[in-house]
């Protein structure tokens, strides 16, 4: 088997890896993210990521912590195989020669490359996503708003006002009302800004932690337990670098279409410093680092396994 057969193969595996040990922390932190801010003197739906998962599942039952799963599950296969198959295809471009260990400023420059590749499919999927596991919150929001309350209710988003049966639902929805396959990539931006950064730190963390785990560039000695660390530091690498662009992604795209409380990446980050200051930025990390450490050991750990098997 080829190596592009094989990163698309081992990528396959380990987005599912990932993805299923991830997205009940991935939800709860979207559900922090997109809660808007309470009138003065009101408490917010969710104090916390705790009240968020006991209030998550009291309402939805445990299956609401998979609430919006079925869109990235769709497309993990999709979104990995280009993720590792781009990745892979960097280093063979940027080694000197064949065989030879990438530094590890070319597994970061690596890495960016990659995350240019998948923002492309990121951004859909995160949309429908995002829309998926907010609108309870957002719901709430909406009804517990006094009537004729305009600063209130002009917080009410799209995602509030429509209940969505399902990722198709969402994407229907969004091409019949939202502009057509334009709005789908509504946040494209602060897509990008997270995903290639972000990977380049990922892929970077993730070599370079191997490389000091191993004690030089020889890293296929290295058991099951290093490679999940590995990459488990390297999921929280990338949330840290990243982390009040997906914050801005994450409102813009669960932003009412015909009445947008904001007007772009730099006027929704703008807002929310206004409204809630810097920690704003950062609703939801603790469940995003939670989540990055055992969802992306998996998910690199599956990877390296599928691979050395194929």
């Amino acid at each position: 088997m080829g190596d592009v057969a094989k990163d698309l193969a081992a990528g396959t595996v380990g987005g599912a890896a990932q993805l299923v040990v991830g997205h009940p922390f991935d939800t709860i932190k979207v559900k922090l993210q997109s809660q808007p801010t309470p009138p003065p003197g009101q408490p917010p739906k969710f104090a916390g990521a705790i009240d968020a998962v006991k209030k998550t599942i009291a309402a939805e039952g445990p299956g609401g912590l998979y609430k919006g799963m079925g869109a990235p599950l769709a497309t993990v296969a999709a979104f990995n195989a280009v993720l590792f198959t781009v990745r892979g295809q960097m280093e063979t471009l940027l080694r000197s020669e064949p065989g030879v260990a990438l530094t590890i400023n070319q597994q970061v420059i690596a890495g960016a490359g990659a995350g240019v590749a998948v923002s492309f499919l990121a951004c859909p999927t995160e949309l429908i996503k995002c829309r998926l596991q907010a609108q309870s919150a957002l719901g709430t929001a909406a009804a517990a708003a006094p009537a004729g309350g305009a600063a209130a209710t002009a917080t009410v988003t799209a995602a509030a006002a429509v209940k969505y049966g399902g990722p198709l639902d969402v994407a229907r929805h969004v091409l019949r009302s939202e502009g057509g396959v334009r709005g789908l990539f509504k946040g494209l931006v602060p897509t990008m800004a997270r995903e290639v950064p972000g990977n380049a730190a990922m892929f970077g963390v993730y070599e370079a932690t191997k490389q000091y785990m191993a004690g030089g560039q020889d890293t296929s000695g290295l058991g099951r337990g290093s490679l999940i660390l590995a990459g488990g530091i390297a999921g929280a690498a990338f949330w840290s670098s990243v982390y009040p662009t997906d914050v801005v992604k994450s409102v813009l795209q669960v932003d009412d279409f015909k009445n947008p409380k904001y007007s772009g990446s730099i006027d929704a980050f703008k807002k929310i410093l206004a409204a809630d200051g810097v920690k704003g930025l950062y609703k939801g990390f603790g469940p995003a680092m939670a989540r990055s450490v055992p969802a992306n050991g998996a998910c690199f750990l599956a990877y390296e396994m599928t691979k050395s098997l194929l």
